[in-house]
């Protein structure tokens, strides 16, 4: 987790990922049943019901349905055809024809869902309710898009559904689902019987009923054998498996669901969609392409299929990859020199750092890929931009954003990468049995700890202190609810924090060898109640009793000050556009202890430093630059400027820390390369210096031979001969007359000569 601008756009592997992958599952084969009212005509039902039979008569049906003169029947026939776009034309028509039907509307909304148009259903179902308050399928409607896109209450919605229409079995198998996916699979099931008990036609219900017992590692024999007397060939039973395995982060059993849903039906085009997404996850692009072009051949080009196989074609032709025994890391080609030395080190540590800290070693390489186009990211994770995250892991294979893919300084990439590396050794220490409040919780810890870095990992943000002080943090028995099925906008943001806090606490309060047995334990299937109960001896609601108090303690100043923070910085930052720079300081440094850790833009150190600056006080503004830098500020332009200043004050030392904190957020800037190359041969760490000129030329200086120069020097000082003379050579063809570098030449060239003469 990043700064405060960053966590708001990142959910590192966790809810944007889940919400894009529901909307995408849902869409693709689960979660089918479409609702229709009493109003629906006879046709549409009949051929609704030969689909849910999986009778081979159901595309004659369609087919029949299509040609009708009545129009909402004819679009109803071209969509059961999948003909989308004439589906949708005609619907237009319908819809004019007659704007008052609610029941139309509602149907062409959830043609949009099928459709991954989420915008427009939404559109739809909101002008149903406009003429229908109370319309069952609507509300259903807008319960499948409030989980989808984490927006709204999903479960309050399904119950209104339910209340307006008693007998809407498929509501209450979207209960069933939310239950599942929020880690409470007896609620699961009881929601799932609840509808079968409504129709003992209710696949899904059926399915997740399959599903809750083979994550429980049970047969499921009873309810699979239901689903197929009632459909031979309803493969989404194993759809549905497949989606909650994969939000387990159980992918290897996912896919081998998904595959079994396409052995029994072939033409199950959204599941092969999901299967080719997740292999290309696990690096098998060659099978994945084959399934995602199997789908597109088939007219089922969806957005996950397009943009998926668009990105193959780019994987193939843009990145280039390095292997050592335990790692293979996938880089742009673009920036592949620039960012391989920064990534490599980060990795290797990580990696010796997580397998001495967890006791546990991994024998397989781990692979790493690093997107410079965000949207690339987004695709590779999920198959479709809009994702906010800057790290995903899928078992040993993790994506991030490249320091590039995001504007200068708005994220930690140090930080993502080793957040994603502890998800990988907990995932494979617990054959990824682990809860995602938990893993998430842990990964926010580490950023800190693991790292050893304080001004790493979280800042407090503005949510989480408003969570704390309105009483919003969850149970520890349904945290895992916060990541999944959000019920306000920013608790996803929260959970991750009260995630890491209760590890933080835990650590704490029972040492850290406790959270090594929670891993454990949670690896031997156990939930959160059984691990809660097992290694800390206390019963769910006795933790939170402990747990509340503590957090509340731990950040009253922030809580009980943050109205007042609020008004004060903005008074701060006007009197900083006035220029009123006594102002600044007495209001600045009076409010700074209040809410230190808010370092983004308008943050009070800033504001002090350019006040102290205009008095020509540069000893206070330095301090209030190395206090911002200290507790986690990552301007590009605040740090350059704090190095410059410690420079200049002689801290050299301090200087070049600066500058490397400098390169774990942002590493395109080939001034900062070339300050800390210069730094680096002042403080006599000649290959320090090496790494830095490489950096500088990689980046594209446009004074290519000061950094060759600049590199042979510190070649000379690391006692690389010959690797100093060709980058001299190289200043030289790019700057004949470059003095400096003419003087070097005949330098070395005179050592060379002694030495080939006067060997030792």
């Amino acid at each position: 987790m990043k700064s405060q601008t960053a966590r708001l756009q990142t959910i590192l592997f966790g809810a944007a990922v889940l919400a894009v992958g529901f909307f995408l599952a849902r869409q693709g084969g689960l979660f089918r049943p479409k609702p229709v009212s009493a109003q629906t005509p006879a046709q549409v039902i009949q051929c609704e019901t030969l689909r849910r039979h999986g009778d081979p008569g159901t595309k004659a049906c369609y087919q029949k349905l299509s040609t009708s003169n009545d129009l909402a029947i004819k679009a109803e026939g071209l969509w059961g055809l999948r003909d989308y776009t004439n589906a949708n034309e005609v619907f237009v028509a319908a819809a004019k024809a007659r704007p008052k039907d609610a029941n139309l509307k509602v149907r062409w909304g959830r043609m949009f869902m099928e459709y991954s148009q989420p915008g427009d259903a939404q559109d739809l179902f909101q002008e149903a309710l406009k003429i229908d308050e109370n319309n069952a399928p609507a509300l259903y409607g807008m319960a499948l898009l409030a989980t989808d896109i984490f927006a709204g209450d999903a479960s309050g919605l399904a119950e209104k559904a339910l209340k307006a229409d008693p007998k809407m079995y498929q509501a209450r198998e979207l209960l069933a689902r939310i239950a599942l996916e929020d880690n409470h699979p007896e609620k699961a099931v009881e929601e799932a019987k609840k509808a079968l008990d409504m129709s003992g036609e209710a696949l899904d219900a059926l399915s997740i009923l399959a599903t809750v017992e083979w994550l429980d590692d049970k047969p499921g024999k009873e309810w699979i054998d239901r689903v197929f007397k009632i459909n031979p060939t309803y493969g989404e039973a194993y759809s549905v498996a497949g989606h909650f395995f994969v939000i387990n982060r159980r992918y290897d059993e996912g896919i081998q669901y998904y595959r079994k849903a396409l052995e029994i039906k072939p033409d199950l085009w959204e599941a092969r969609a999901e299967l080719g997404v997740n292999l290309m996850r696990f690096g098998q692009n060659a099978e994945a392409r084959q399934n995602l072009e199997a789908c597109f051949n088939a007219n089922y080009s969806s957005p996950l299929v397009r943009n998926t196989l668009k990105l193959l074609d780019s994987i193939d032709k843009n990145v280039e990859t390095f292997t050592t025994p335990t790692t293979v890391l996938k880089l742009d080609k673009k920036e592949g020199a620039l960012l391989r030395p920064y990534f490599q080190d980060e990795l290797d540590r990580a990696m010796a750092t997580y397998e001495k800290k967890y006791k546990f070693k991994i024998t397989q390489p781990v692979q790493l890929e690093v997107y410079p186009n965000h949207p690339d990211f987004e695709v590779r994770t999920m198959g479709l931009p809009g994702l906010g995250a800057l790290g995903v892991t899928f078992g040993k294979y993790v994506a991030m954003d490249s320091p590039s893919g995001r504007p200068p300084g708005q994220f930690h990439w140090a930080s993502t990468l080793w957040h994603e590396f502890s998800h990988v050794y907990v995932l494979s220490i617990t054959n990824h049995r682990v809860p995602r409040w938990f893993t998430e919780g842990l990964a926010v810890y580490e950023e800190t700890a693991a790292s050893g870095s304080p001004d790493w990992g979280d800042r407090l943000d503005p949510p989480s202190i408003m969570a704390m002080k309105d009483k919003k943090l969850l149970g520890i028995a349904d945290l895992d609810r916060g990541f999944i099925h959000p019920t306000y906008p920013e608790q996803v943001i929260v959970s991750y924090f009260q995630g890491g806090q209760v590890i933080t606490f835990i650590a704490e309060k029972w040492g850290y060898d406790k959270v090594l047995s929670m891993i454990h334990a949670f690896g031997d299937k156990k939930d959160t109640v059984e691990v809660i109960e097992q290694e800390l001896k206390l019963k769910p609601e006795e933790f939170d009793a402990q747990f509340f108090p503590w957090i509340e303690a731990k950040y009253k100043k922030q809580i009980d000050g943050f109205e007042n923070w609020q008004k004060e910085i903005k008074l701060v930052s006007q009197a900083a556009k006035e220029k009123q720079w006594d102002e600044v300081i007495k209001k600045g440094t009076a409010i700074r202890d209040i809410y230190p850790d808010f370092v983004e833009t308008g943050n009070v150190y800033e504001f002090l430093a350019q006040a102290y600056l205009a008095k020509e006080d540069k000893a206070n503004a330095m301090a209030a630059l190395e206090k911002y830098s200290s507790v986690g500020g990552r301007s590009p332009g605040a740090l350059k400027q704090l190095s410059d200043m410690q420079s200049e004050a002689g801290k050299k030392r301090e200087a070049a820390a600066t500058l490397e904190r400098l390169n774990l957020i942002y590493l395109e800037d080939e001034g900062a390369h070339q300050r800390l190359g210069k730094l680096y041969m002042e403080l006599k760490n000649p290959n320090g210096a090496i790494r830095e000129y490489q950096a500088q030329l990689a980046a594209g200086t446009v004074d290519a031979a000061g950094a060759q120069f600049g590199l042979a020097q510190a070649y000379q000082a690391a006692n690389r001969p010959e690797e100093a003379l060709d980058a001299v050579y190289a200043a030289l063809e790019v700057a004949p007359g470059f003095k400096p570098a003419q003087a070097l030449l005949r330098e070395l060239n005179a050592k060379k000569s002694n030495t080939q003469t006067n060997p030792k």
